[in-house]
């Protein structure tokens, strides 16, 4: 029997009402583009933004994968793309979630550097703020960023809190980091693009004096992360 490899990657993000989220999605997707030129690579969200993903799955004419611009395994990638996959009929199948990944851990490393902040600074606490989940197991994952992020410093201390959702908050994130030793700040989103969310997380950084770093954006590593899990799931379609 042949196997019909997946030649279209339908890159699919959260959406926002923000249309900062939606111009950052479209930015991956160019820098998709710019890496593998000989791909097709279309964008849809799951919610707010258009194209709607039933909308692209309803257009897509040929094997594709649904690779989601989302960091962890929540909600939509565990029950709403799946479902909207189901019901579509079409030959589609879905990657992995971008996850913690270390390039990814890179580009927050480069977003920092933006803000002159160097490995070697021993007084600095770098909090890393992302949303929570109602999965604890979700949650333990990304808390290990911590650790990913301080491995070479000289840091105080790296902190993961959760904007939204579980403990420790922004402020206890903070707290933490001063009886650690920090006698200086900075706030690092694990966010992919900003929203409503990091502007309210910002407000709190204004609010303490502490900067904060861009989120990842439309890095080329943040791409290339994309094109790993498209490349798996062609992988696991080409070996079924």
């Amino acid at each position: 029997m042949t196997v019909s490899i997946p030649e279209s990657l339908l890159l699919t993000a959260h959406g926002s009402a923000d249309p900062r989220s939606a111009a950052v999605t479209h930015d991956v997707a160019e820098q998709i583009r710019l890496q593998r030129p000989a791909l097709n690579v279309r964008v849809a969200f799951c919610e707010q933004n258009t194209p709607n993903l039933r909308d692209a799955l309803g257009a897509v004419d040929g094997p594709a994968v649904v690779t989601p611009l989302l960091l962890a395994s929540a909600y939509h990638a565990r029950v709403d793309i799946p479902s909207l996959i189901a019901e579509s009929g079409v030959d589609v199948l879905q990657a992995d979630t971008l996850r913690e990944d270390p390039r990814l851990v890179e580009v927050m490393r480069a977003r920092l550097a933006e803000l002159d902040i160097t490995p070697r600074a021993s007084d600095l606490g770098v909090l890393v703020v992302a949303v929570g989940s109602s999965r604890p197991e979700s949650n333990a994952r990304t808390a290990t960023l911590a650790e990913a992020l301080a491995c070479g410093t000289r840091w105080a201390g790296v902190q993961v809190a959760y904007a939204t959702g579980p403990n420790p908050s922004v402020s206890d994130g903070l707290e933490l980091l001063a009886r650690r030793g920090a006698r200086r700040m900075v706030l690092a989103p694990w966010f992919i693009a900003p929203g409503r969310i990091t502007d309210r997380v910002a407000g709190i950084a204004r609010a303490a004096g502490i900067p904060m770093a861009a989120p990842l954006g439309a890095h080329p590593l943040v791409a290339e992360t994309v094109l790993d899990r498209f490349d798996e799931a062609v992988e696991a379609r080409a070996a079924a």
